[in-house]
């Protein structure tokens, strides 16, 4: 089971100052973050790509290239690469190049975004979402896997006889998860290739998140790929913790009350109620999060959301202090009891080159 992070990268007011970050502040604070994930033992960290204010992360090979440089273990990943309208071919080669650069601690979590204007600034409708991700997702899967490729589609110009470079390391593709919250398209999209299927439940009750998980894992088994536990599932949640709950939800509801994503409509304890954003002691978010289990099955990969809504970076580094050295070790330990030996870890760049059969 892997844990880890990821940054939406928003530069927001901080409401009990008044002051908001830099853009530069704001982009050091993330790379200072994701440092703080490796040293206190997370396994992931992973970056958003907006291309729109109030957020900051619209290069994240960038970022992640930097962050590979100065980190040993931690894999990098992304929390949304635009599979819709950024062009698989420099999706293809930016991701390959990043690949060599880390060493293979790369995987992507590939999906549509939440930003409606995105897609005319990138010459696309946005009417066309869905059919744009699975046309875009089956060229990068070809030029990952094909040395030369020549392809027609409808939505970019034909390539005859095209090479993207660098070849992706040891000839082993990163791995994709496909993200969505409510699309089932892209939870077939995610079964058909065998791939993984992350949901990023911070917004939706968790009966919804089980619907979506189960409708991947139903089509993961037709497709052939393994029964239904075998299914590679990933959660995104969001948490706040200090020593006793008390003492969270106070520091936490104005951050909550002004933040862009959710502020300003239903309360802390509404919000709290009915999705998986947890606001309180370190157990109350172990509980919590073991109970995602009961929803969706073994799975493979929890990231939490946790610099966001303003929250100070010194905030930040304490929250990830206590969820590396409090919350972590009790979660691996106990999902790791009762779970079948047939349900598989997320795979790692490692573990696909090893399983891939010699060329003879």
């Amino acid at each position: 089971m892997q844990f880890g992070i990821f940054s939406v990268g928003d530069v927001t007011v901080d409401p009990t100052t008044g002051r908001a970050p830099t853009e530069r502040e704001r982009i050091k604070a993330i790379l200072a973050i994701a440092l703080k994930a490796e040293e206190v033992g997370l396994d992931v960290f992973a970056t958003g790509e907006h291309h729109n204010p109030p957020f900051v992360p619209s290069s994240p090979t960038t970022m992640l290239g930097w962050i590979a440089a100065k980190t040993e273990r931690i894999i990098l990943s992304t929390a949304t690469t635009l599979i819709t309208t950024n062009d698989p071919v420099k999706i293809a080669e930016d991701y390959a190049m990043l690949q060599h650069v880390a060493d293979g601690r790369v995987d992507l979590m590939l999906g549509r975004g939440n930003t409606g204007p995105v897609y005319p600034w990138f010459g696309q409708d946005i009417r066309q979402g869905i059919p744009l991700a699975v046309e875009n997702y089956a060229l990068l899967h070809r030029l990952w896997r094909e040395d030369v490729v020549d392809w027609e589609g409808r939505f970019r110009t034909p390539l005859q006889a095209f090479t993207a470079t660098p070849r992706p390391l040891d000839g082993v593709p990163p791995f994709v998860w496909h993200g969505s919250i409510r699309s089932p398209e892209i939870a077939e999209q995610a079964a058909y290739y065998g791939d993984g299927f992350f949901h990023n439940n911070i917004f939706w009750p968790q009966e919804h998140t089980r619907r979506m998980v189960a409708i991947y894992r139903e089509r993961y088994a037709h497709h052939g790929h393994g029964a239904p536990e075998q299914a590679i599932v990933g959660l995104g949640g969001q948490v706040f913790m200090r020593k006793n709950s008390q003492d969270a939800v106070r520091e936490f509801r104005p951050y909550f009350d002004n933040a862009p994503v959710y502020g300003h409509g239903p309360s802390l304890e509404e919000f709290t109620e009915q999705t998986p954003l947890t606001v309180g002691s370190p157990q109350e978010v172990i509980e919590r999060t073991l109970g995602f289990r009961e929803a969706v099955g073994d799975y493979q990969r929890q990231l939490f959301l946790m610099d966001h809504a303003g929250l100070p970076l010194k905030t930040v580094l304490e929250q990830l202090d206590i969820l590396g050295e409090e919350v972590v070790p009790v979660l691996r330990e106990e999902f790791a009891k009762g779970r079948p030996a047939t349900v598989p870890d997320a795979p790692t760049h490692a573990t696909i080159r090893d399983t891939v059969p010699a060329a003879s």
